[in-house]
């Protein structure tokens, strides 16, 4: 769905829709009884396993997590319905309420083939950055994914389907104003959808950026929040622990040998930012709880100059918070650094929360918290326990000795393994088409194989899958959920529990997300706010009901490829 679609709709509604300023007290429908709220406030916590929040509940204050889950509905068994739980697909997934399959969002990365080239979820070369040099450095980037891209152009253009923001704009005939902001691109770019604008955090520049699918040139608030350079208040600074070190879990459990050490950030309290002027400070301060304080800063001037909440129409605004998946990634959910990371993203909501009833009233704002995924345990601690974890390393999978066999099995001399993207493995369909063969036959016989390689838990053939010749689980219906024909490879990997490739190209991490196993799948989903009652629910529910119900509450039209169901303790 491109920008003129979405547009041309708007203009229909404008025809067809006589009465779309209806009065904000009189509902749409039999779900939209209460009054709309002025704000709908959709905080998104990258890598927030669903059980974290109560962990460090007794060290938390009043007003962040302890007011959601006091105060909020709880959906005490949420979970991703998805095989891939990397962060754009559970981003989009909350943003759509479609699977996979249906947005199109199928990884972080994934194989054209068409090009031959990797594609970033949400490249797009004809919309460079307004700000000059601001494009990915990659020689300090952390993230592999954002390696992958080659423009630093960006747009919501692979997003396939509507967006629970696209039709909150289309409902109000353009009058809801729709903003996305977090450190990540790809966490800003999918919720605000294919109508709204978006901001994230450029390392490179050491500012919050857009590019020119949003804006011509940026809004004078924008232009001055970055002129006062807010990342230089960390300069020559460390992290710090927020509470005496015996007050914590994980007291004993700094300068682990699986942490990931960044130069003088090192692997213990405190760590150091460095001058401003380093070529890692901006990267040091996405992986560390400063990212996450950033974001809020840059959120809060969003409210007060756009003017969110300040009329009866309702504005939408996502926050994505970065840091907790960053600190997982380096030094593991149980750890010193993710304890204190967490501690201080409840003061942050806490002041987020402060603010938009200040400037809103909580009891016209609805939030929603959720996760775009959650995260494992780092291998070595679990074995520590006795419960068997490694890491995978899929070079040389195209040189095992099963794969050597099939080659001359097949006649191929070509590498038959073009090339493994998480989590999929890409055949070389070329050499496959010149040698006559089955690519379904081909497809099986190498996953197969993969099956014998160790931490191979499940190698699933995509044309056994479509042609439904797989058992009926539920491992192979999120699997299913997550394949898209267009952009899925040709083998779906699947490791075994608590193994996983650990390697960020050539930088080693303590842990890594993206399996279709509980603890990766297992998220918070919270409403509060708007006059709702505090309730906890113990039933199961999926992350794609959280845009159905959003729409609901809305009064507009489910988005386009919403699978969901209404989660009626937030409507009734």
């Amino acid at each position: 769905m491109n920008r003129s679609f979405i547009i041309l709709l708007c203009g229909l509604a404008s025809v067809t829709v006589v009465f779309a300023q209806e009065p904000s007290d009189v509902p749409d429908g039999p779900t939209a009884a209460r009054r709309k709220p002025k704000l709908i406030l959709q905080i998104t916590v990258d890598q927030l396993r669903g059980d974290l929040p109560r962990r460090y509940l007794p060290k938390m204050g009043d007003g962040g997590f302890r007011y959601l889950l006091s105060e909020g509905i709880v959906y005490e068994d949420a979970h991703h319905a998805h095989a891939n739980t990397e962060t754009i697909v559970g981003h989009a997934t909350l943003a759509t309420g479609a699977h996979p399959s249906a947005h199109g969002l199928i990884g972080n990365v994934w194989l054209d083939r068409t090009s031959g080239e990797l594609t970033y979820n949400v490249e797009d070369a004809r919309y460079p950055l307004l700000t000059a040099g601001a494009d990915v450095d990659k020689s300090t980037e952390i993230d592999p994914t954002q390696r992958a891209a080659r423009t630093d152009g960006r747009s919501p253009a692979a997003i396939l389907v509507s967006t629970f923001s696209d039709e909150l704009t289309i409902h109000t005939v353009r009058l809801a104003k729709v903003f996305g902001v977090s450190i990540k691109d790809r966490g800003a770019v999918s919720l605000a959808g294919h109508t709204g604008k978006a901001f994230w955090f450029s390392k490179a520049a050491g500012e919050f950026v857009t590019s020119r699918f949003y804006y011509d040139q940026y809004p004078d608030w924008v232009t001055k929040f970055n002129a006062s350079d807010p990342a230089s208040r960390y300069a020559d600074t460390n992290w710090e622990l927020l509470l005496d070190r015996g007050q914590y879990k994980f007291a004993d459990l700094d300068d682990m040998p699986w942490e990931t050490s960044l130069g003088s950030y090192g692997r213990i309290f405190p760590h150091l930012y460095g001058s401003r002027d380093d070529k890692l400070f901006t990267t040091l301060l996405t992986v560390s709880p400063a990212g996450d304080e950033l974001t809020l800063d840059f959120a809060k001037q969003l409210i007060e100059n756009e003017s969110l909440g300040a009329d009866d129409v309702t504005d939408y605004l996502s926050i994505s918070f970065s840091s907790t998946d960053y600190v997982g990634h380096l030094f593991g959910p149980s750890s010193l650094e993710a304890e204190d990371n967490l501690l201080r993203l409840d003061r942050t909501l806490a002041s987020l929360f402060e603010f938009v009833d200040r400037k809103i009233g909580l009891e016209n704002t609805l939030i929603v918290l959720s996760a775009d995924h959650g995260g494992p345990e780092v291998p070595a601690q679990l074995r520590q326990m006795g419960i068997e974890a490694d890491y995978v390393n899929p070079e040389g999978w195209d040189q095992q000795q099963g794969i050597a066999r099939l080659k001359d099995e097949f006649g191929i001399g070509d590498e038959l393994i073009e090339r493994y993207s998480q989590p999929y493995v890409y055949l070389n369909r070329e050499v496959i088409r010149e040698r006559g063969l089955n690519q379904a036959a081909v497809e099986q016989a190498v996953a197969d194989e993969m099956m014998k390689f160790p931490g191979v838990a499940l190698a699933i053939s995509s044309t056994a899958l479509m042609k439904g010749q797989i058992a009926d689980t539920a491992l192979t219906r999120s699997i299913l959920n997550n394949h898209n024909p267009k952009r899925s490879g040709d083998i779906f990997v699947v490791f075994e529990p608590h193994w996983f490739i650990n390697d960020f190209d050539g930088l080693t991490v303590a842990a890594t997300h993206g399996s279709p196993w509980r603890y990766d799948t297992y998220v918070p989903v919270i409403f509060a706010g708007a006059g709702l009652q505090p309730q906890r629910v113990h039933r199961k529910v999926w992350t794609v009901d959280v845009a159905r119900t959003l729409a609901a509450v809305a009064g507009t039209k489910p988005p386009s490829g919403a699978s969901g169901q209404i989660l009626q303790e937030v409507v009734e």
